[in-house]
């Protein structure tokens, strides 16, 4: 009676119970569950016809749209590998990418069939070229052979450690890594998340989070599995966000801090048009208490806090409110759920050790790394032995990421390990004083690096984006953030940038800050 815990069992489940329900929508384009399928087993086919088999690798360069969505169903069942590529990368990282995979078939937006073109010839390892939109020149059509193919998927059997997705860490410092996520992995993170933050057959997910990123953060599997609906989203511009939530009646978004600080400060034509209620889930870096707060205050959404990796499928830790929260004021809330929280209870264990792998005290003082192990963890880095081996160094995960333990047992993020700025022996925590300078009414992004200094050896600077039409001065941030920081925490410097540089999932480059490159001061 074992049966693999895999992700297709949820599009089972879905065929069966939720057939006649619309369950994707893509501008124009509407399409019930039944539907859907009928195209994922259609593209199936066609890509067995193109040769395909079990433990091949397909990839996607893609936005969130419903061919792409199609992709992480067609491929698995036929006991492939889906290996979705950040589409803002540069060419050049797109073929070693497709290299390191082995990719067999390359599926490609519109958008970016010039790039792949120029670097075709650098790529002979794939031996389909796919045009997801509309025939090209030299490539072969998707809706030509899908619409040319019978719904027949050959049968496979899937075992639940088997392959599901590569995905590819960013390589900010060395060769990016492919990310080797089973079924098993996958499927584990769909229970969890849906059991800490549940969904029904009424919602209806907005795809603001790239597809790409640890494959939605398993959402293009999870709205699925309870029948809910895929809202497919363009771009994520205000105007996108809202007039999408308003028109599509949208209840649910995950989005990185980037994305939460653009609707937290949305125009407020586009702000007063916001349904209420949306819930919305947000990781990738540690929130500011002051963005939580404006989204939840003034829009009436719901904002939760969860953590995790690339390679922990990637939740394993959530901010959960409990009943003892209901009496905080707005903004000790808003700051309890800047916090990353406590394990999730099917991610495994979560700890936050010291070099000699001892738990750290619950004083919210104590720094240390935390470490995870269970059945959301990678299978481990694909063709790379090392960095798997010292990635699991002791029988843990090791994250990278400082923390502390606060008294009730939630965790909350310091640093990078590498980004913590240790300034004249002193520790600095960046997060923390980032979260200090939001709350000036002028900021609307900020970053704090360690810059050299002649006296402190390394002494925290801050790059500040400004809101629109306002201005600010260094001796005003200085006094501002020496009324609520200790003296050597008080940034040393101050510049204000037209952007900050980010990552394409809305991480700020600290080592681009850093050195100094890529930065246009104002």
């Amino acid at each position: 009676m074992n049966t693999p815990q895999t992700p297709m069992e949820f599009a089972r489940r879905a065929r069966t119970l939720y057939g006649l329900k619309e369950a994707v929508v893509d501008g124009d384009g509407r399409w019930t569950f039944s539907e859907f399928f009928n195209r994922c087993d259609r593209w199936s086919t066609a890509l067995a016809g193109l040769g395909v088999e079990q433990g091949d690798r397909v990839a996607y360069i893609a936005p969130n749209t419903h061919r792409h969505l199609e992709g992480y169903y067609a491929v698995p069942q036929l006991g492939a590998v889906i290996v979705p590529l950040n589409y803002r990368l540069l060419p050049s990282d797109w073929v070693y990418m497709l290299n390191h995979s082995g990719t067999r078939v390359l599926c490609v937006h519109e958008d970016y069939l010039e790039q792949i073109e120029g670097v075709r010839d650098q790529l002979p390892k794939v031996e389909s070229f796919i045009s997801l939109d509309g025939p090209r020149e030299g490539w072969l059509s998707y809706e030509e052979l899908l619409t040319a193919t019978q719904p027949d998927v050959p049968p496979v059997e899937i075992a639940e450690d088997d392959l599901l997705a590569i995905n590819y860490t960013s390589g900010t410092t060395s060769d990016p890594k492919g990310v080797m996520i089973t079924h098993r992995n996958a499927w584990v993170n769909v229970v969890g998340t849906l059991l800490h933050h549940p969904m029904t057959s009424a919602d209806r997910y907005l795809w603001t989070l790239p597809m790409f990123h640890a494959n939605g953060w398993t959402f293009v599997w999870i709205v699925t599995a309870i029948g809910g609906r895929h809202v497919c989203a363009p771009n994520v511009a205000p105007e996108t966000v809202f007039g999408l939530a308003k028109q599509e009646g949208v209840t649910m978004l995950c989005a990185a801090p980037t994305v939460l600080i653009m609707i937290a400060n949305a125009p407020e034509e586009l702000r007063a048009t916001a349904p209420t209620g949306v819930r919305v889930l947000t990781a990738g870096a540690a929130p500011a208490a002051h963005t939580i707060g404006r989204v939840e205050d003034d829009l009436g959404w719901t904002v939760t806090h969860v953590y995790g990796l690339t390679e922990t499928s990637p939740l394993i830790s959530i901010c959960e409110m409990r009943p003892e929260h209901a009496a905080l004021s707005t903004e000790e809330r808003a700051r309890h759920k800047a916090r990353q929280g406590v394990e999730m209870a099917t991610s495994g264990e979560l700890r936050v050790v010291d070099e000699a792998g001892n738990d750290v005290p619950w004083d919210g003082e104590t720094v240390g790394e935390i470490v995870v192990r269970g059945n959301v963890v990678m299978k481990g880095y694909y063709r790379d032995p090392e960095a798997t081996a010292k990635a699991f160094e002791g029988g843990f995960f090791h994250t990278g990421d400082a923390a502390v333990v606060e008294p009730d047992g939630y965790m909350l993020i310091q640093d990078r390990i590498k980004d913590v700025i240790i300034s004249g022996g002193e520790n600095i925590s960046s997060v923390e004083v980032e979260g200090v300078l939001l709350e000036h009414p002028a900021i609307q992004e900020v970053a704090v690096v360690g810059l050299p200094h002649e006296t402190w050896g390394e002494a925290p600077h801050a790059f500040c984006l400004l809101q629109p039409d306002t201005m600010l001065d260094f001796d005003e941030l200085r006094v501002f953030a020496r009324e609520r920081l200790a003296g050597f925490k008080v940034p040393k410097g101050m510049t204000v940038l037209e952007e900050l540089p980010k990552t394409a999932t809305g991480k700020i480059q600290k080592y681009v800050l850093r050195g100094g490159g890529g930065v246009h001061a104002q």
